[in-house]
């Protein structure tokens, strides 16, 4: 209870320190999310359109998110120095396969039959795309939207390491001063971010589903 009290005045006397990090941190994400939607979802729809090319792109994106977060972060720093830069790109990467995925599985998804009524009515690949089967596969799209975000939090909050902002440079500053207040105040703002993302983002998810 005491170390409670401690917290939460170490949170009102360094709220707007905190805020700003929270800003990095969340401006790190949302790049690294665009960039992430712009490549991924091109890609899922090649995905769904080509089943060799699918395996393939699958698989290339399936590496990525099998290495560790820091290594990659770490291979990337090699290329592209220390800094914001580095941390998007890795965040980029590693949002990939869940944008990919899901643009693939929703657009697979979508019935044969609407297809052929779409075809029927006259409509072209393209327009029969982008009126009818990705407004269908939005929801998938959403929950990959959804996983893409919470991994992009936590996998933020390593940015320190290779000269970022964001709250891990508070975690990261407790440790080596070893000032727990630090520690628990940025690991506690960080994880209260990704859980309201998550519910935000779940509620969208819900209301595409049941439209």
């Amino acid at each position: 209870m005491e170390n409670m009290q401690v917290l939460l005045q170490y949170l009102e006397g360094n709220w707007a320190n905190i805020l700003l990090l929270t800003y990095d941190h969340i401006l790190m994400v949302i790049v690294g999310m665009i960039l992430a939607l712009t490549v991924g979802i091109p890609l899922g729809i090649v995905c769904a359109k080509n089943d060799r090319l699918a395996s393939i792109i699958l698989a290339i994106a399936n590496t990525i998110q099998v290495f560790p977060s820091l290594a990659l972060l770490a291979i990337l720093m090699l290329f592209l120095g220390l800094g914001f830069n580095t941390v998007v790109i890795g965040l980029f990467l590693y949002s990939l396969l869940p944008i990919i995925r899901n643009t693939y599985i929703g657009l697979k998804g979508v019935d044969p039959s609407i297809n052929q009524a779409g075809v029927g009515v006259g409509m072209t690949p393209f327009q029969l795309l982008i009126k009818v089967q990705l407004p269908l596969a939005l929801p998938f799209l959403l929950a990959g939207v959804r996983i893409a975000t919470v991994i992009g939090i936590g996998v933020a909050a390593l940015a320190p390491f290779v000269g970022g902002e964001g709250l891990g440079r508070l975690i990261y500053s407790g440790i080596n001063l070893r000032d727990p207040m630090k520690i628990y105040s940025g690991s506690l703002v960080a994880a209260s971010l990704a859980i309201f993302v998550d519910y935000l983002l779940g509620k969208a998810q819900k209301k595409l589903e049941y439209r």
